[in-house]
């Protein structure tokens, strides 16, 4: 049997919450979710190649590291 990787910080439990929030979304309620996320000030919405996903997360996480400091 496969034994099942998440990320760090991450579980089973937290999937399962995460997966019951979604599945319990009604339509309107995900739709204003989604746009509340365009509204947010200082943040961009935009397309990537998927070849560049990892790179964009690790500038992401070293922007914050150093934000947090």
């Amino acid at each position: 049997m496969k034994q099942n990787k998440f990320p760090p910080g991450w579980d089973e439990k937290r999937v399962q919450r995460v997966l019951a929030y979604y599945e319990g979304q009604t339509e309107d309620e995900a739709v204003a979710e989604d746009e509340a996320a365009y509204e947010q000030e200082g943040l961009t919405i935009m397309e990537i190649p998927k070849e560049l996903v990892s790179k964009v997360r690790d500038l992401i996480a070293q922007h914050r590291s150093t934000i947090e400091k």
